[in-house]
Parts: structure tokens; sequence; C-alpha cells
């Protein structure tokens, strides 16, 4: 097996893979998956990925032939997402996702990262059953809204989850911080926060890079730190992607 950085010129079978992928491991439906899929791996959206530092993106080759992908981006100190693993259906079995996973963390591991965690919905059972194998631990929960349906979407990480962390809002309130569910800001972090310890009352963001919970977020998942003016794009799933 050989890896290497993808060009503009490999888009076209990177978005054919991501398509079949998504087809085979999800109950979606066809226009969703579509639509997903041109506004993750457009190329606009993959030149940009392509320009980012602290993201990977990396190709799977055998015999010349691309057979899958793998995506992950640096969210916070020394903490990274595997954000997607793809394998062509014509390939899968072989060991590729296992070989791609193993070139991935390394890779994000040389760029500084210290515990990996991954994002699965919950009715992918192929998805969640790859991080069981590989010891990953569920360290939480969160929801995502594809096409009009919420759905539950399981937190992995490669390490036993930390504490929730007890903190105060600006106007007094008892809160409790979860670093276990980071995710990216333009400047730096978000991390999710909760009312209590169990994480069944959710209370929106901290900004980890001013600390700040006057965090705004839009219908779109969109997040703003109005402290600093940190930034979230559109989470991967809703109706901004679709």
């Amino acid at each position: 097996m050989e890896f290497r950085t993808p060009t503009l010129e490999d888009a076209p079978r990177i978005r054919e893979i991501a398509l079949r992928s998504l087809e085979s491991s999800y109950t979606l439906s066809p226009q969703t998956i579509e639509s997903a899929v041109s506004q993750l791996y457009d190329d606009e959206a993959l030149a940009a990925k392509l320009d980012d530092d602290e993201q990977v993106l990396l190709l799977a080759e055998r015999e010349g032939q691309v057979v899958g992908f793998a995506e992950g981006a640096i969210v916070a100190d020394e903490e990274a997402d595997l954000q997607w693993l793809h394998v062509d259906p014509d390939y899968r079995g072989e060991g590729i996702a296992r070989e791609m996973f193993e070139e991935t963390r390394g890779r994000l591991e040389g760029m500084g990262a210290e515990r990996l965690r991954g994002r699965v919905l919950r009715v992918n059972p192929s998805g969640n059953d790859f991080y069981d194998h590989y010891g990953f631990v569920k360290a939480g929960e969160d929801t995502v809204v594809i096409d009009g349906t919420t759905y539950i979407e399981n937190i992995y990480i490669d390490d036993e989850p930390s504490e929730m962390e007890a903190a105060e809002t600006e106007d007094g309130r008892q809160v409790y911080v979860d670093t276990n569910d980071a995710d990216r800001g333009n400047v730096g972090p978000f991390y999710t926060v909760y009312l209590d310890r169990t994480r069944s009352t959710r209370y929106g963001f901290q900004c980890g890079n001013c600390g700040s919970f006057d965090v705004a977020m839009d219908a779109m998942g969109r997040a703003q730190c109005n402290g600093c003016g940190n930034e979230r794009k559109a989470t991967r799933w809703d109706a901004a992607y679709l």
C-alpha cells in the first residue's frame, strides 16, 4: 500500500469513493448523500483542505489505483479528529482501512496530537465496530440533523475520557466543560458545556481561545465567540452541507 497527498486532479475519484462508501454505510437518501459529497469534496472545498496546515488528507493507492482516503485534523492542543475514513466498497475486507487509519494517526501524531477522537453515527454499525476494535472508548454522544431527521452521533477517544471540568459562566451559572468533545474553530477549539456532570442538559460552548462562554450558534450549526470572534463552521452533517 502506498500513501500520498492528493491533488485537485484526484477530486473526481475522491468524490466517487466518498459517494460509494456513504451509500454502503448509511441508510440515507441518494440525494442527501450526493449533496453532502458535493459540498465536502467539490474542488473549492478540497483546495481549502489541501491548503490547511492543520489538516491531513491522505490517499491510499494499490497498484496505481486509488482505493480509499482518510481525513483528519488537529482540533485542540494535543488532540485530533479522525474526520473521515472511506474505502471503496470493492476493496473492503482487505485491511485497507487499518493501514489508512495507522498512517493517518501517525501523521497526526507527528503534528503534535497525543489523543485521537472519532465520531460516527449510531446507525453505522461497521463504523462503531471499527473504533471498538481499535480499543477506542466511547466518551459521549451528540445529535446531528440530517435532511430534517435527528440522529445520535457517538464520540470515541483512544484514551480514558477526562473528567468534566467545573466552571462558572460570565453570569455566574455553574457549568461543566467536556474537554473530550471539542470542535475546531478558526483560532481555537470550542468545548461542549453542560449544566450537569451527567451530560443530560446541554448549555452551549466554551471558547478554547479566550475561555468565554458567550458563544452564539445559528440554526446551521455555525458558532461564534462574542468575546474574541473565534468561529466554527457549520457542522458537517447539517443543512448547510446538505
